[in-house]
């Protein structure tokens, strides 16, 4: 609710609480009218410094009225007044005119200025409620906003959840029809013992796709919050590309790392940190054809670090590079489309970023970007 005006604050503070309602104040208003002409009929006329007192005061009542009533109170109070000071006035009238005259100039100019103040306090009032009707409009438009915000992100959310769960269960089917055809060669018992091994094969290698695909899921639909500690960025860099050069050598490509010369520390859950970078490296490994380049190349840039992994691949079209990210989104034959989704959402617990850029000539570049100790970190919470 808006502030009452500072006129009304002032005078409310110095009323007792039992004078702040409507007909206190028109009690007040009508009292100090009585009582000034009352004072002013019983003071003798010889008293002429009281007198003038008295007169002044007379602008008090009109004033409050014009406050409390606007200028319609302001009027009653002053039409109030002229009546009681009427026979005052008629009776100096003829033993001093000019004293009577002076009466008459001071009740219309403080009668004047009464309703002035009426006019002014009108004007304040209606001010007032217009912004009153307007924030409560404003209030009820928010409301509603809100209510159809979380209708849409339910919306959202129930329809991500349909498009998770279509994903998984035809990720799910493939595997499982394959499962589903070598157990049925098994069963009728007639198989040759090449075609029972090729089976067992097939059960083998299919149970452990299915193993992986709900690993990588549980670890996307609910990741654990970071351990955080302070890590020199070029150590875990390298313990990558070392954990990475046994693929790398298997596909003939030269693995590189490039360093600044200072990098600044910075606070992360080490083992995440480089789950989401072992996953980038040997996905450019995979990409990158024999005799290729693979570069981890760490520096500073606009407060954060920034690690980018470089392969020398085919590339990837603008179209795959908007769907990249999304959670069983694969191009590979064999890919579960959950290792950059997952590695997108390590990089959103630690505050930071992780984009997909075409490399200058062929390939692509995968940028991680994480806040170091010099730049505000801002992580989200985990909902339970």
């Amino acid at each position: 609710m808006p502030s009452p005006p500072a006129w009304e604050n002032d005078t409310m503070a110095q009323l007792p609480s039992a004078l702040r309602s409507s007909h206190a104040k028109a009690v007040l208003v009508g009292t100090l009218v009585v009582l000034l002409a009352i004072f002013t009929w019983a003071v003798p006329p010889r008293y002429v410094v009281l007198h003038n007192i008295l007169h002044h005061l007379n602008i008090l009542p009109f004033m409050l009225a014009g406050l409390f009533f606007g200028w319609r109170g302001a009027a009653r109070t002053v039409l109030f007044a002229a009546l009681l000071f009427l026979p005052l006035i008629y009776r100096h009238w003829f033993r001093a005119p000019l004293d009577a005259q002076d009466q008459v100039v001071e009740l219309s100019t403080f009668g004047a200025a009464g309703i002035i103040a009426g006019l002014l306090a009108d004007r304040e009032r209606m001010q007032r409620r217009r912004v009153e009707t307007t924030k409560r409009e404003l209030e009820h438009v928010y409301t509603e906003l809100r209510q159809n915000i979380d209708q849409l992100r339910k919306s959202e959310r129930l329809s991500a959840a349909g498009q998770l769960s279509a994903s998984l269960a035809h990720e799910i089917r493939n595997p499982l029809a394959s499962i589903s055809g070598a157990a049925g060669i098994l069963a009728r018992g007639q198989a040759s013992a090449e075609a029972r091994a090729e089976c067992l094969e097939i059960l083998t290698k299919e149970s452990q796709r299915l193993n992986k695909l709900l690993t990588n899921f549980l670890d996307f639909a609910r990741p654990r919050l970071p351990r955080m500690q302070w890590m020199e960025p070029a150590e875990m860099v390298s313990s990558v590309a070392a954990l990475a050069q046994h693929a790398a050598s298997r596909q003939n490509v030269t693995l590189e790392v490039l360093h600044d010369t200072e990098l600044p520390p910075v606070e992360c859950d080490p083992e995440q940190i480089k789950q989401l970078l072992l996953n980038l490296v040997l996905n450019a490994i995979q990409a990158t054809e024999g005799e290729g380049m693979v570069t981890l190349n760490s520096f500073v840039h606009g407060g954060n670090l920034c690690i980018e992994v470089r392969d020398q691949g085919k590339g990837i079209s603008p179209e795959v590079r908007a769907r990249i990210f999304e959670p069983f989104f694969t191009t590979r034959e064999n890919g579960t489309g959950l290792g950059l989704a997952i590695a997108a959402n390590i990089a959103g617990q630690h505050g930071g970023t992780l984009t997909c850029a075409p490399n200058v000539g062929h390939g692509a570049i995968f940028r991680v970007e994480l806040p170091t100790a010099s730049a505000p970190l801002h992580r989200p919470v985990e909902v339970a």
